[in-house]
């Protein structure tokens, strides 16, 4: 639109709505002039009038299009004609709009300026003087987002990409010939303009992309040369918000879409107020008239309730429009409301009572709305345990899941044919949509996952002894016979002597002396109780009559084991399996009675289980709530036949890619002993000190080890 009509239709909006329907009276005073002239960098507007002012008139400044506009009560338009073009300094034109007995003066600038008033007679001076910092204004116009680093440098566009987000936003990716290539990003109407300065671009990515089938808010992008410039112009749909940002030579500009929040007057997804900034001067000014003004700033249908009355007094610099308002409904009890594209501004009480009475027709239609049937034919879910969702029942078996809000109108009812698999259900029209989507909603085919645990118990013994026994033995042979005496090392068993006659005949019989071998002095050093090789030595004189005997053994034995358990299970999406394999340990309790001995036989669980309970994320990936145990039975510790059960037992919950390993448990056991015998004073002796002691030493190390690995099954996977 252009500016001039731009600005009458607001003038004469703002002023219909604020005045109330009344009959027309002649104007007390009228505009009879306007001239201007320029005071060095400020320009004086002078406003002649029929009558002298009072006070000066309500006045507010707009950022984009530039303007400032006075409200003139009780005035007529005296010049003849609604506009005037003057083209002084920064003020371009002059527009006056007469509505009933109020009169709106618009000065159409050429930029933002800052103005004071003051009443001399029957004129007004109006004084227009430049800002001296940078407006923070908005809008459709070019923001630079990188500065060329190196200036007359010609760059290039090597590749241009679109891709689509996780979030569904439309990403395009442009390669860059090097960083330093200057950017500048704008709207322009429904499209976003990329410009690259003094950059070239290939034949072949001079072209229109058709993105239509990524849905995304992006439907097209085009990218060409202008001048020694490259132009990217993207084309989305709907609202959306950009952002864009580069990584060393790549830059990527993001378009997402905006999900509409009716308590917003400004949608996106930033922060905080983001309408056009406006500058206000209004002093006693009619609420309805700023309200509809700020409408129109934000490009909103408004409706403004009739008991929205009052006057307020603003004055207010470079403020968002939308956080104008937000003071007008702080101030005045304001609320509003969002339907579509139109919203409806009331005090809060007033929408409060209105929405009340509205819950409570809806209330009463749905006691009086006729019921009626519709039948639902399952695939996937059981009529059954659909019905008792449907009706608030917490009894369902569905994985544990329970229900306690009720989806049916208080006269509904469902009923299930378990034979057919069909849900018939009674009820209202307005509840029967809502069914109508919950079922469509649960009754999908649930994926599957397949959960393979494998449990690693590794453990290493270590039995390492060492150490020497002595004996020494004198076994001298007696010269005397049958004479029953001990020597010293050892004892002698003397001879015997016996004769018989027998027909005449008479027979000798006689054995020889015994010598009993005792050894003396010798070292009682623990006999070696291990399997391992010894060595020995002996040495004796030539008679062989004192031996010395050194026996040595030296042992070490080392023993490593590895124990590999893999349960696996298939279950579905979001509910829980369990597998388990093992045996039963049965105990003998006794107990006496009265004298009567009773013996009972119970049973303990010495199992290897695993229970899963995946859920596919929407990544892709698998979240489980695990718990995994591993039961046996250790009889080399039992307790009259009784043994004790070992267990180690895991449950947690974790996030796994799809097919990926995680271990998600450890034990780790290390046990050390060292025993040594010696014989007191000797076997402390250095070296020496080894033929009078024995030392054994003992390690044992033991560690578990759980990995979890899950995979989607593939919903198109079949057996050809």
């Amino acid at each position: 639109m252009k500016l001039f009509n731009y600005a009458v239709a607001i003038a004469a909006t703002c002023l219909v709505a604020a005045s109330p329907v009344r009959a027309e009276k002649p104007a007390a005073n009228a505009i009879e002039a306007v001239n201007v002239a320029q005071q060095g960098n400020e320009t004086a507007v002078k406003i002649d009038l029929r009558e002298a002012l009072a006070t000066p008139p309500a006045g507010f400044a707009v950022a984009n299009p530039a303007r400032i506009a006075f409200d003139f009560p009780s005035t007529a338009n005296a010049l003849g004609k609604t506009t005037q073009v003057l083209n002084e300094g920064d003020l371009r034109s002059v527009n006056v709009v007469q509505v009933a007995d109020r009169t709106r003066l618009v000065l159409n600038l050429v930029r933002n300026m800052n103005y004071r008033t003051r009443i001399d007679g029957k004129s007004l001076y109006v004084t227009l003087s430049p800002i001296e910092r940078l407006s923070d204004t908005v809008a459709e116009r070019t923001v630079r987002f990188a500065e060329e680093s190196v200036v007359g440098a010609r760059h290039a566009v090597r590749d241009v990409m679109f891709r689509r987000g996780r979030d569904g936003e439309g990403r395009v990716l442009v390669d860059l010939s090097d960083a330093g290539t200057g950017i500048d990003i704008r709207k322009q109407g429904p499209n976003l303009i990329v410009d690259f300065m003094k950059t070239s671009l290939p034949d072949h990515l001079r072209r229109k992309l058709d993105v239509t089938d990524f849905a995304t808010p992006v439907v097209g992008v085009e990218t060409r040369s202008i001048g020694e410039n490259v132009r990217m112009t993207i084309s989305p749909k709907g609202l959306w918000e950009h952002n864009a940002y580069q990584t060393d030579n790549q830059f990527v500009i993001e378009v997402k879409k905006i999900v509409e929040d009716p308590n917003k007057l400004v949608q996106g997804s930033k922060i905080g107020y983001q309408g056009p900034r406006v500058s206000i001067n209004y002093q006693n000014g009619d609420v309805r008239a700023l309200l509809r003004l700020m409408a129109e700033e934000l490009g909103l249908n408004a409706v403004i309730s009739e008991t929205v009355t009052g006057t307020t007094t603003l004055v207010l610099k470079d403020v968002p429009a939308d956080q104008v308002i937000d003071i007008i409904f702080q101030q005045k009890g304001l609320d509003m409301r969002k339907n579509g594209n139109i919203v409806m501004i009331a005090p809060r009480d007033e929408i409060a009572t209105r929405e009340k009475l509205e819950f409570e027709s809806r209330q009463q239609i749905s006691e009086l709305e006729p019921l009626q049937m519709e039948q639902f034919v399952l695939n996937y879910q059981r009529a059954v345990d659909v019905a008792k969702l449907l009706a608030g029942d917490t009894s369902s078996d569905q994985g544990g899941a329970t229900s306690t809000q009720r989806i049916l109108s208080k006269r509904g009812n469902a009923v299930a044919d378990p034979q057919s698999n069909i849900l018939f259900v009674n009820d209202i029209a307005t509840k029967l949509d809502e069914i109508r989507t919950f079922i469509r909603t649960i009754d999908v085919g649930a994926r599957q996952v397949l959960i393979e645990a494998r449990i690693v118990e590794a453990s290493d013994d270590f039995n390492k002894s060492i150490g020497a026994k002595l004996n020494l033995i004198n076994s001298k042979t007696s010269s005397i016979t049958n004479t029953g005496i001990n020597f010293v090392g050892g004892s002698v068993r003397p001879g015997t002597y016996s004769s018989t006659t027998t027909d005449g005949v008479t027979k000798i019989t006689s054995t020889e002396p015994t010598i009993t071998q005792t050894p003396m002095g010798g070292v009682n050093l623990p006999s070696f109780k291990s399997t391992g090789g010894t060595m020995a030595f002996s040495l004796f004189n030539s008679g062989a009559t004192r031996i010395l005997n050194m026996e040595i053994a030296a042992l070490q034995a080392d023993g490593l084991g590895k124990l590999i358990s893999s349960p696996r299970v298939i279950t579905a999406n979001n509910v829980r399996a369990k597998i388990e394999d093992g045996t039963e340990i049965p105990y003998v309790t006794t107990s006496n009675s009265g004298g009567v001995v009773t013996q009972t036989v119970s049973f303990k669980p010495a199992k290897l289980s695993l229970e899963a309970t995946p859920q596919i994320t929407p990544e892709g990936t698998v979240k489980m709530a695990l718990l995994i145990k591993k039961e046996e039975a250790d009889w080399t510790r039992a307790v009259l036949g009784n043994p004790p059960i070992k267990s180690s037992i895991v449950e947690t919950n974790v996030v796994v890619e799809n097919g990926g390993t995680v271990v998600v448990g450890g034990v780790f056991i290390t046990n050390n002993q060292s025993k040594v015998e010696k014989v007191p004073l000797l076997g402390d002796v250095p070296f020496f000190g080894w033929l009078f002691k024995f030392k054994n030493d003992f390690g044992n190390r033991r560690e578990l080890l759980i990995f979890i690995t899950p995979r989607i099954i593939s919903e198109k996977l079949r057996l050809d």
